[in-house]
């Protein structure tokens, strides 16, 4: 079969196929070029999701009638002149336009800001039907009808008309954080209209446009630098989380890009901090020196390539992590929103069996409600600071006649101090301006967990001996398994023996968990030790053991805590590293602040 040369128009159609997958990728090769030229204000229309229309118009430097001939052409750029090592726009490849114009009907009106006029040259399946003058204001025009239409098996595979919609209106959201000094406006007939005003330099603010008024509220400042490559931007609490990672936004000098990397960095520095299935919400913006990072990898322009991807990744982790470990503590304002609105104003206890929630107790075995300030009949194991769990007495009951327990001020700590037990597992505590309601297992693993990790990182921990060792019936594979790491979970002071093919005899449990339940914690262990890659080892998970074996240590739910110990687990969150959040994730204690009280009320 001889060779042939390949005709413009299907070399135009070839190269649309990578560049132009759908009308989003259209869409954002235009902003793309209306953000190199400079404009200001983007305006964006669509009519069916994109396929029969796009038009994005732009107050740019425009182009003159030369410009535009060169302009619909390929590889014809003012971007770029001889190297790739120093891109410093969005575009460079000359490849958009005439990709465009060979599956639709393009057509392109601009004008100079110093030009008495403006011109307009149209291209219909890769052929130029027009070139004339044409009025208008400076800037540039791009108007984009029918997409697809010369390849019309490129049309079976676009979505729903609102699924392209909704595409578009994702590529104008990135394109808008990146640039907030720009004003966007998105319309069209299959859709609302979006406007996004500009925002100059508070990016905060134009990240509040796009990821709703609560991230304000619950952002944590990023600003970190390593050999020459910055991290800045904004993470989210790890309570305030999402469904998906679709609020993860990331910017490589000023480009929004998709790298699987970065978001594997993002899901790094959050382990343990936010439960699964779920997802931080984080805005980075990465610059370094464009010779250091090919973003020439694919004509989409959306992944990048770093010289050196593991200095990228250590410096996200760290510096996520260290603004988690300065100020991710604080519970979610979304949680006091969800608490509010699940208050019914106007209950009317009739409608249920009559209770007495501020009586001492409603029943011997499960009181709805103790005073901070009268004796739970308990006796404390060892002191709370030591992180033992206290051991409750079965004939436990409160006794009013007990001296009253001294009282801190609320104002003198930010989690205030307790008043109340709830439930046995709510600890209710008055702050300067609101109150605290603390999950107290999920709080207590979260310090246990702390305390394990600060150990695993300077000695081996200490473990209690066992009177009679506790002998935990497993599958012989199990067994296999957890005896392959024996070692590392003594350094974690759990002493695991051999009995036998089908048991484990647990010897030494870790001293900071107290009593725990070893059979429980040893089958767990093999559950999740069976769902590892045994190769890499169990060293490298060694903080995930540590938080499984605090989840068995800490407080139970259903534990009646004495005054000193409820304020003392408050003491140490307000000084432990993550506590607003247990090794699971989910938030150890809601803020409500006393303006959010009196409003339910009707008092403000």
């Amino acid at each position: 079969m001889a060779i042939k040369q390949l005709s413009e128009t299907l070399i135009n159609q070839i190269a649309a196929g990578e560049v132009i997958e759908r009308p989003a990728s259209a869409a954002k090769e235009l902003i793309e070029n209306a953000l190199d030229a400079g404009a200001t204000r983007i305006e964006v229309a669509t009519s069916g999701g994109g396929k029969s229309l796009l038009r994005v118009s732009d107050n740019g430097s425009g182009m003159d009638v030369a410009d535009l001939e060169l302009a619909v052409r390929r590889h014809c750029t003012s971007k770029i002149s001889d190297t790739l090592d120093d891109i410093r726009t969005l575009g460079f490849r000359g490849e958009a336009l005439p990709s465009i114009g060979s599956v639709a009907r393009l057509s392109i009106s601009s004008r100079r800001r110093d030009s008495a006029g403006g011109n307009e040259i149209a291209i219909e399946g890769g052929r130029v039907t027009h070139l004339r003058p044409s009025p208008g204001n400076p800037g540039t025009i791009v108007e984009v009808r029918d997409l697809f239409f010369a390849t019309p098996a490129r049309l079976k595979f676009l979505k729903t008309e609102k699924a392209e919609a909704a595409a578009i209106t994702e590529i104008v959201k990135r394109m808008a954080i990146a640039f907030p000094a720009v004003r966007f406006v998105l319309s069209g007939t299959d859709r609302t209209t979006l406007e996004l005003p500009a925002t100059g330099d508070d990016h905060l603010a134009r990240m509040a446009q796009i990821l709703g008024k609560d991230f304000r509220d619950n952002a944590i400042e990023i600003d970190a630098e390593r050999e020459g490559t910055s991290l800045t931007g904004f993470s989210g609490v790890p309570t305030f989380n999402r469904g998906n990672s679709a609020h993860q936004y990331a910017f490589v000098n000023g480009r929004p890009v998709q790298d699987k990397l970065i978001l594997s960095a993002i899901r790094g520095a959050y382990a343990e901090t936010v439960p699964a299935g779920r997802y931080p919400v984080a805005v980075l913006s990465i610059r370094l020196d464009p010779a250091l990072v090919d973003v020439n990898v694919h004509p989409a322009k959306s992944d990048v390539r770093f010289r050196d991807p593991q200095l990228v990744r250590g410096l996200i982790v760290g510096a996520v992590r260290e603004a988690l470990a300065r100020d991710g503590s604080r519970a979610a304002t979304t949680g006091a929103d969800g608490m509010l609105r699940s208050f019914r104003p106007g209950f009317q206890p009739n409608a249920q069996r009559p209770q007495q929630p501020w009586s001492a107790a409603t029943s011997p075995s499960r009181p709805l409600y103790h005073a901070a300030n009268s004796s739970f009949g308990e006796r404390p194991q060892a002191s709370f600071d030591g992180l033992t769990t206290p051991t409750a007495r079965s004939d436990a009951a409160p006794d009013p006649r007990m001296p009253i327990a001294r009282e801190e001020p609320p104002q003198r700590h930010p989690l205030g101090a307790a008043r109340a037990q709830i439930h046995e597992n709510y600890i209710v505590a008055q702050t300067e301006d609101g109150l605290v309601i603390v999950d107290q297992h999920a709080a207590h693993e979260r310090l246990v967990f702390e305390a394990m990790r600060k150990a695993l990182h300077s000695k081996r921990l200490a473990s209690q001996v066992l009177l009679i060792p506790e002998i935990v019936d497993l599958p012989e594979e199990d067994c296999d398994r957890l005896m392959q790491f024996a070692t590392e979970l003594g350094e974690l002071g759990l002493s695991i023996e051999r009995f036998g093919p089908g048991a484990i005899a647990v010897r030494e449990t870790p001293a900071m968990l107290g009593e725990v339940d070893a059979t429980g914690l040893i089958r767990q262990l093999a559950d999740e030790i069976s769902e590892w890659d045994t190769a890499s080892g169990l060293s490298a998970k060694l903080e995930y053991v540590a938080a499984t074996m605090a989840c068995h240590g800490s407080v139970r739910s259903g534990r009646r805590l004495r005054p000193e110990e409820m304020n003392a687990l408050l003491r140490q969150m307000e000084v432990t590293p993550g506590s607003g959040q247990c090794n699971h994730g989910r938030p150890t204690y809601i803020e409500l602040k006393l303006s959010d009280i009196e409003r339910l009320f009707g008092r403000s």
